[in-house]
């Protein structure tokens, strides 16, 4: 069963599902989001993140880079003690230095999209090993959901979802890629 199966009329599932998994995304610190938000799925259901989100988002500041990047051993304390987050210490940890490396990435390539941008296209896995020498917590599944629910990736939509037209219509980076077809989408 899909995503696209089971989002539907859920009331976390749906909005997201409707309205950002799988569209392009530039902002950097939505970018820093969607990949904080998978390296916290690791191992746990995506609804469980979902239903978290609006206190990691708080708790980490908006996401923004150079905030994050910032943290220090107080704000993981800090993080520690929310109860409104998934409270795992190595993954805070990689959330914390993945900002710092985004940014330092931004330096070189504009912003992280803009890096994202210049290492496209290129299959899966050799997107798995980029990251995995340029981020921490970086498995095939994290990797994998962040760059479809960010547009850089196939697979997010089935075409017979409505979402996959609108998608389509905003030419994700992954359509540019003539080498790569989209494959029925997968469940979360």
């Amino acid at each position: 069963m899909s995503y696209c199966d089971i989002a539907p009329d859920h009331p976390i599932h749906a909005p997201y599902h409707d309205a950002e998994y799988g569209f392009p995304v530039t902002d950097d610190a939505r970018l820093n989001e969607r990949l904080a938000l998978e390296v916290f799925q690791a191992g746990l259901s995506w609804l469980i993140v979902l239903k978290k989100r609006p206190a990691f988002y708080k708790a980490f500041r908006g996401f923004a880079p150079e905030k994050v990047a910032r943290f220090s051993t107080r704000d993981k304390a800090r993080l520690m003690g929310d109860e409104g987050i998934i409270r795992n210490a190595r993954k805070i940890d990689a959330v914390i230095e993945n900002s710092r490396r985004i940014r330092a990435l931004a330096k070189t390539h504009g912003s992280f999209s803009g890096w994202l941008s210049a290492q496209h296209p290129r299959p899966k896995d050799d997107w798995v090993k980029l990251f995995r020498e340029h981020f921490l917590f970086m498995g095939g599944e994290v990797v994998g959901e962040f760059l479809m629910s960010t547009g850089y990736l196939p697979g997010a939509h089935a075409p017979s979802c409505p979402v996959y037209q609108q998608i389509l219509a905003l030419d994700p980076p992954w359509r540019r890629n003539t080498t790569t077809r989209c494959k029925t989408a997968k469940s979360r």
